[in-house]
């Protein structure tokens, strides 16, 4: 079995550093943005030993992984599995960018 290292692009920080920050301000508290750090990282946990579990896109080599209503895209390689962004699914589809 192979060995696998999650990488999160820059974009993907920025999207995740985003998100986490909305809710924390949305919330006046971190707690919310705590809980859903921790699940993103058990789903990326998961991800690491079974990484052909997300969905297909349109993009041949990306998949999307569902957590709640975020989706984190992401691309298997032998070693390592690319992080490209997290996704909002309230948001407007049209504004998606999953990699460039």
């Amino acid at each position: 079995m192979v060995k696998r290292k999650i990488i999160w692009s820059h974009r993907a920080k920025i999207k995740l550093f985003q998100i986490l920050e909305f809710y924390a301000d949305r919330n006046k508290s971190i707690s919310y943005s705590k809980k859903l750090y921790s699940k993103f990282n058990k789903e990326l946990s998961v991800l690491l030993k079974q990484p052909e579990i997300g969905i297909k896109t349109e993009i041949d080599s990306v998949r999307g992984l569902i957590v709640d209503e975020f989706i984190l895209f992401y691309e298997i390689t032998s070693d390592k599995i690319y992080v490209y962004s997290v996704w909002d699914c309230r948001q407007n589809p049209d504004d998606l960018v999953i990699k460039k």
